[in-house]
């Protein structure tokens, strides 16, 4: 559920965000404020996902309320007033609403909002692992990982055209990888599935455009690969 606060200080703007609010059974209003001060002070002790907020208000404007939150939710502007659209998105912003509101322009802002909300979920959920490389601990992206292919003590970790060294061996490392999504195919290469763009009975190659050999003890784990 996206919590909601409505912070304006005319009665019919809350009237209207209310009543196209109503047709998004996924937004819960949470609290409505009338001025940027008491909007300030609600925030103070409650958590939101997403505010509506005016800009021209009584005493603190609704541009400036945003300057000085340090952790703001995602922000929809509604204002009469269309210059000052840079000056929001400079303040990231996630849309910026004319007033009177048109429905089909509400629902296109909250679509918006749910795009935000999938991109940060998707981030949080990104897998990493941390290798030893050139003395230091380094965190890499997994599915930025094509490959690994072992070199003598160390392991070659492939990301497009670029290469790094990390002690250790190919086993060992396996080891730490999730199944699903990485697989042995020689005794010196691990592979990302979601890198392999073609294959034919030696080799598989790869988005980068790089062949790697399949060893023949892992030909048989390859048959359900697609």
């Amino acid at each position: 559920m996206v919590k909601v606060l409505i912070v304006d200080d005319e009665p019919l703007a809350h009237d209207v965000l209310l009543h196209y609010i109503k047709e998004h059974q996924e937004i819960a209003v949470v609290g409505q404020c009338y001025s940027a001060t008491e909007a300030l002070t609600y925030l103070a002790h409650h958590q939101v996902d997403l505010m509506f907020v005016d800009i021209k208000m009584p005493g603190l404007s609704g541009l400036d309320m945003l300057r000085v939150m340090a952790n703001k939710p995602q922000v929809i502007l509604c204002t009469a007033f269309q210059e000052y659209a840079i000056e929001g998105f400079e303040l990231d912003v996630t849309d910026y609403l004319l007033k009177p509101v048109r429905a089909e322009r509400f629902a296109q802002a909250i679509e918006k909002v749910r795009q935000r909300i999938l991109s940060a979920s998707s981030a949080s959920e990104r897998q990493s692992l941390i290798l030893r490389v050139d003395r230091e601990d380094r965190k890499l992206w997994l599915d930025s990982i094509e490959c690994f292919e072992s070199y003598g003590n160390f392991v070659k970790v492939w990301q497009d055209q670029q290469c790094c060294l990390t002690n250790g061996p190919l086993k060992a490392l396996a080891e730490k990888l999730p199944s699903e999504d990485f697989m042995q195919v020689h005794k010196s290469v691990l592979v990302n599935k979601a890198h392999i763009i073609a294959r034919d009975t030696i080799s598989l190659t790869l988005k980068s455009g790089r062949k790697v050999p399949i060893g023949k003890s892992f030909k048989a784990d390859l048959a359900d690969l697609w």
